[in-house]
């Protein structure tokens, strides 16, 4: 009966505890490379290879952030380079504006004003005169004539001979000036004459060898009324050096001097930017950047 009992229970359950049966060997002992010894078991997890991976990259990162951090402190100083260079580079600029430009202080306004030109209205009220001067001339000098081919009477054509000779003095310019002030044509066309060629004079000087205007238009930056188209015709014939002799009328005297009266502007313009750059590179030490003066011949 017994027997029978212990055959009809199932073979998976049992009154003891599961057994286990001896399984295969365990692996060698661990050495020096990490290896576990037989029959131990590693106390420390294995490493997945993420995590390798991650802790390769965190070096990397690591490395890249001290590489990193030796550029940004090497960057400084090299942009305090770059700095000191385009300072010295805008200063020499500036300077080299400067003494090409420096010319145009020596202009005289009143010269190439010419408020004292006879307007039009003064030279044709003037020839208006002359028109008469030489009528009158000419009609006492027929009278005369005709008087001597008997055509009119003696005494008319003696009258006529008195009248051409007090004409003719009072066209003599020291008689004219005991009765009147007033110039004559030919004093007015002489007046603009003279002025036309002191100023042409002046501006020959002003231009020198190597032309003034067209260098000027560099300083545009400090003043764009440089860069205004009218002025285009007077830059090119100053840069081919042939302004003055084109210089031919009242107009383009004062084109030319209005030029100058805004190049005039920039230069003042000019100068205090130069000044202001040359004290900013002493506060900063740069040396090789501060104008030095030219030594004198």
């Amino acid at each position: 009966m017994a027997e029978n009992q212990m055959i009809a229970e199932p073979p998976g359950k049992t009154s003891q505890g599961a057994v286990l049966r001896p399984g295969r060997a365990a692996d060698a002992a661990p050495s020096s490379t990490g290896v576990v010894a037989p029959g131990k078991v590693s106390s420390a997890p294995p490493e997945s290879g993420a995590q390798k991976s991650a802790e390769t990259g965190d070096g990397r990162s690591q490395g890249e952030v001290g590489d990193g951090d030796g550029a940004e402190q090497a960057s400084p100083g090299t942009k305090t380079e770059k700095v000191r260079k385009q300072a010295a580079s805008r200063l020499r600029q500036l300077r080299l504006m400067l003494r090409q430009c420096d010319r145009v202080l020596l202009l005289d306004f009143e010269l190439l004003a010419m408020a004292d030109w006879p307007d039009n209205y003064s030279l044709a009220l003037a020839r208006r005169f002359r028109d008469l001067w030489l009528f009158g001339a000419l009609v006492s000098a027929s009278v005369f004539l005709s008087g001597l081919t008997g055509f009119v009477p003696a005494w008319v054509a003696g009258g006529g001979f008195g009248a051409f000779i007090i004409i003719l003095l009072l066209g003599i310019p020291p008689v004219r000036r005991l009765y009147t002030s007033t110039p004559s044509y030919l004093d007015l066309v002489l007046t603009r004459q003279r002025m036309l060629r002191d100023a042409r004079r002046h501006i020959a000087h002003l231009e020198g060898s190597d032309g003034l205007i067209w260098q000027c238009a560099r300083m545009a930056e400090f003043n764009p009324a440089l860069a205004n188209t009218r002025f285009s015709e007077l830059l090119r014939l100053s840069e081919h050096r042939v302004l003055v002799r084109n210089l031919t009328r009242r107009e383009h005297i004062r084109l030319y001097l209005i030029y100058l009266l805004e190049a005039e502007k920039a230069y003042g313009r000019l100068e205090k930017a130069f000044f202001e750059g040359n004290q900013k590179a002493l506060d900063q030490g740069w040396q090789e950047a501060v104008a030095v003066p030219e030594p004198r011949a």
